[in-house]
């Protein structure tokens, strides 16, 4: 029987959360703790990628992670960014976060509604004079790469901002009794042997999303019981909620 849950990501800061709709239906505990996390580079390490942050008319947002390091490296560069620098995000949610560091104005600050580059590009192309740059994480493909080489934009990828373990306590290691774990990426995956390289599976349920979180699961070993998204359930929580209610059976 289902009863506490490890969800590898942070708690969610809206209480109308679906988890906790879930944590109440079918009285389950649910421990927000995620695997990973993100630390800025140096700007040593920036340097060393021989990147000119004001050679760029315009950047390229994916996360608010990329926003966070992006005006922390300039800061510690003493960049002083340009007024006229425009700004591409993913989401309008990322595009508002830049309020946090600059004036937010509408005439520069651009964003698409899947939350995929894809849908960014009909925008960039309307702006195909600009040179932009797209801060990235250590773990990447060059799908953006690729994607932007081919619609013949003027862009530079580098990487501002890495993901690393985060590591368990001793006490956590010795508490860690949960009957399903959740994981969204290849890292969590990865963080889980390294944190518990004696790791057994046993009766634990396991839930991944993603192909390829999914295919880093299957590679160490483990055993899944639950794979979102899927056509019927885009969403993680949709996929545990459905999960739950068969075992209800």
């Amino acid at each position: 029987m289902i009863k506490k849950i490890l969800v590898s990501q942070p708690k969610p800061s809206s209480e109308k959360s679906p988890y906790y709709d879930i944590a109440s239906r079918f009285d389950v505990e649910l421990v927000f703790r995620p695997f990973i996390k993100v630390e800025g580079i140096s700007s040593k390490d920036f340097r060393a990628q021989k990147v000119n942050i004001l050679d760029y008319t315009a950047v390229v947002f994916t996360s608010r992670h990329a926003i966070d390091h992006f005006f922390t490296l300039a800061k510690e560069l003493r960049v002083a960014i340009p007024e006229d620098m425009k700004y591409f995000c993913v989401t309008e949610t990322i595009s508002l976060y830049i309020q946090k560091y600059v004036q937010y104005r509408k005439r520069k600050v651009f964003f698409g509604t899947t939350g995929k580059i894809d849908d960014l590009i009909p925008t960039m192309v309307k702006h195909k004079t600009e040179k932009y740059l797209v801060p990235m994480s250590d773990v990447h493909n060059d799908s953006v790469t690729n994607l932007l080489d081919s619609k013949k934009l003027n862009h530079q990828e580098c990487v501002m901002y890495r993901t690393v373990s985060n590591d368990f306590t001793p006490e956590e290691v010795k508490t860690f009794d949960y009957d399903m774990l959740i994981f969204f990426s290849p890292a969590g995956i990865e963080s889980l042997t390294k944190n518990f390289p004696n790791f057994k599976q046993g009766e634990i349920a396991i839930a991944t999303f993603g192909p390829a979180t999914a295919k880093a699961a299957k590679d160490a070993g483990l055993r899944l019981d639950l794979e979102a998204p899927s056509e019927k359930y885009p969403s993680m929580t949709g996929a545990l909620q459905h999960f739950l209610l068969e075992r209800e059976d």
